[in-house]
């Protein structure tokens, strides 16, 4: 049976073509790929790759200057945020929780739009596997051509599970019994028409946004539209401790805020969404409400 795609790459030691991230003293990384005959170059020394080439992952190796770096491969946190970008990249903590929330399993049938620069997409093929299927739309072709580069270098080529299509997703949308959706865009209600479609019944739909406009008007198209249960939105923020023996306190950086995703699960066709029990603030639908619905008066909403 033959190894996953990418697995070899994440195991045994080193070799010509691995990317390898060094540590320094003070815990900066720089990432490389192995060249047999190159020499890495710092401000402090270098040091010849032959050095690396079939050394154990975890070694450390000291430049001409006589300065230690710790040698492993990147994670793949690690690799989405130092790898070349067209657009940005969505944070490892948000595909983190996309991966869990969004339910992503081995051998999922995935739609994806807004690639940016491929850092979604990597997380999603390694979810998936080699028998799932991932198909990405992105309307720019420059950004498509970036995040294939930066895909195809994480997995060590093509990855077997991979459609990229440059164009507009509602446009071109194809797929049938998919899974998950995923949409990274400016613009998510403007798909949700051609996913529902797409999508089976319990299929789950994960839409990532920047700013809280596009969030209510994400959450409440998704309602208005009748065959998606309640949606989830929610954010998360990571932030770091210091620990040295008694000193322990909080980072004075953190990771916050990022984006903000929306979930969403396919209903059966011809079943209506059960009514929501609860009832909005008070002037939530009022007369500056400009969102969907809103045409109707939206003040009745509860």
């Amino acid at each position: 049976m033959s190894e996953p795609t990418g697995a070899a790459r994440r195991r045994g030691p080193f070799k010509v073509g691995d990317q390898v991230q060094l540590t320094d003293p003070k815990g900066r990384h720089y990432t490389f790929t192995l060249e047999a005959g190159k020499n890495f170059h710092t401000h402090k020394g270098s040091f010849p790759h032959d050095e690396l080439i079939g050394a154990p992952e975890g070694s450390v190796v000291r430049t001409t200057g006589n300065v230690a770096y710790l040698a492993l491969r990147p994670l793949l946190p690690d690799y989405v945020l130092s790898m070349p970008r067209g657009a940005a990249v969505v944070y490892p903590k948000d595909a983190g929780q996309i991966l869990a929330f969004a339910d992503i399993f081995p051998g999922a049938r995935v739609v994806e739009a807004g690639v940016g620069s491929g850092s979604l997409s990597s997380f999603l093929l390694r979810a998936i596997g080699d028998q799932g299927m991932l198909h990405s739309y992105e309307r720019r072709a420059d950004f498509a051509e970036i995040a294939k580069d930066n895909v195809e270098r994480y997995f060590g080529g093509p990855h077997p599970a991979w459609q990229l299509t440059v164009g507009d997703l509602q446009d071109n949308l194809s797929d049938t019994d998919v899974d998950r959706v995923i949409l990274d865009m400016l613009a998510p209600w403007e798909c949700l028409e051609a996913v529902s479609k797409a999508l089976v019944p319990g299929g789950i739909l994960c839409c990532y946004v920047a700013t809280t406009t596009q969030l209510s008007k994400t959450v409440e198209s998704i309602r208005e539209i009748g065959c998606f249960a309640e949606p989830q939105p929610w954010e998360s923020m990571i932030r770091n401790w210091h620990v040295e023996g008694l000193a322990v306190r909080p980072d004075h950086r953190m990771i916050g805020h990022t984006g903000f995703l929306v979930t969403a699960r396919r209903l059966a066709d011809g079943v209506e969404p059960p009514l929501r029990r609860r009832r909005p603030a008070k002037g939530a639908y009022g007369e500056d409400y400009e969102g969907p619905g809103s045409g109707s008066g939206g003040s009745g909403r509860g």
